[in-house]
């Protein structure tokens, strides 16, 4: 009986664990591939085809740097909606947020994500 218990406690446990970790590459491979990532940065290559949609994921803070220009829409956990128009070349600091994106436009949008993990330790 107390072994059954704890694998059910162990299962629910990585359950609940698994549901929290939203991670992109994890949560959306199919829009957000790892390109590098080490103990401080994780940089990820973006693809959105067009009118195509994530599913609820996380980011750690970091810069976008946009490689084609695009009209996105950010929805975070509680349901804020903001619009972002993405110009190619074009960098910008996002602080770390869970959201949904939906390319808006008819052309397929890419961009490069380095995200900020932690300060090296010395």
């Amino acid at each position: 009986m107390i072994k059954t218990v704890t694998y059910l406690m162990l299962f629910l446990y990585l359950a609940v664990a698994c549901a929290l970790c939203q991670d992109a590459t994890k949560a959306e491979p199919k829009h957000y591939k790892l390109a590098f990532e080490n103990e401080s940065v994780q940089v990820v290559d973006v693809h959105y085809g067009p009118h195509e949609k994530s599913g609820m994921h996380d980011h750690p803070g970091g810069v976008v740097v946009y490689i084609a220009a695009g009209h996105l829409r950010f929805t975070d956990q509680n349901g804020t909606v903001r619009d972002v128009y993405a110009k190619a070349g074009e960098s910008r600091w996002f602080p770390p947020f869970k959201h949904r994106v939906e390319n808006l436009g008819d052309q397929s949008f890419d961009a490069g994500y380095v995200g900020v993990k932690s300060k090296p330790k010395h």
